[in-house]
């Protein structure tokens, strides 16, 4: 992987975060990390890590065979075109784009390109991030292999179909944003019952964390880890209830279900 170098086209806090899970795991250096950027001030992060900083998305292609495509969807097509002379069989191309599919990417490439998607979220920049990838027609199990073990050191990190892709930026990609949100209303009530802030917060961080981490180390059913706090009459069933009245379970499900749709809808927008 040294060898041939990691190029990433796009400079903003998803690239940062899947970057410096990659050369967390020791697969890659900083001195073999080309970043492009329109402008001065998304790449400074890279170039103070020890990165390559370019303003040529051309330069990335030249100097890496393997390539991030961290740039916002609705332009992706038009930087595609524009560095699309410039691809040999030996690219592998992987996109963090929301929305844009296997199909478009390869559309806009030269025929035979090896083009993966990847779909990461926010906690990769501090490796707890939980990322899928989906495989093009011609990328294989060694392209598949390398992504997940370059990109190991952002958290999770599985293949996936396609159709998934859309589902988990709603359920994880936008999904962080629910839970950051649910912390604040968990914080705020303890506030309101006296409380000081900054020690509401961190418990709140903490009782995520801990909540977390029990259903991945247990593999149990989010129900039954639930029911497990409740006891008969006691105030874990009767807060539930109340979540309950508010219609968390159901709100949080069309949260999911709008924002997949919302990806897919950028999609369709892209192919056209």
């Amino acid at each position: 992987m040294a060898e041939s170098g990691l190029g990433c086209i796009g400079a903003g806090r998803m690239a940062r975060g899947v970057l410096e899970g990659a050369m967390l795991t020791g697969k890659i250096q900083a001195k073999d990390v080309t970043v492009s950027a329109p402008s001065d001030k998304n790449v400074k992060i890279f170039r103070d890590h020890g990165c390559h900083t370019t303003h040529s998305n051309a330069d990335v292609l030249t100097a890496c065979k393997v390539v991030i495509l961290a740039v916002k969807p609705h332009i992706i097509s038009t930087v595609l075109q524009e560095i699309s002379s410039l691809v040999t069989c030996e690219h592998v191309f992987i996109s963090l784009a929301a929305g844009v599919t296997l199909q478009t990417l390869e559309s806009c490439l030269p025929a035979g390109s090896k083009v993966l998607r990847m779909s990461p979220n926010l906690p990769c920049v501090v490796q707890e991030g939980a990322v899928v990838v989906c495989r093009g027609r011609r990328a294989g199990d060694q392209e598949v292999a390398m992504v997940k073990s370059l990109f190991s050191g952002c958290g999770l990190c599985e293949e996936v179909p396609e159709s998934y892709i859309d589902i988990h930026t709603g359920l994880s990609g936008s999904g962080v944003a629910y839970v950051y949100m649910f912390a604040e209303a968990l914080a705020d009530g303890a506030v309101k019952m006296g409380m000081p802030s900054e020690l509401s917060n961190r418990i709140a961080a903490q009782t995520l964390l801990g909540a977390a981490k029990m259903l991945l180390k247990t593999g149990d059913h989010p129900a039954k880890l639930r029911s497990d706090v409740c006891t008969p009459g006691g105030t874990t069933i009767c807060a539930l209830h109340e979540l309950e009245k508010g219609g968390l379970r159901a709100t949080v499900m069309n949260a999911v279900e709008t924002a997949t749709e919302k990806a897919r809808s950028i999609g369709k927008k892209t192919a056209q």
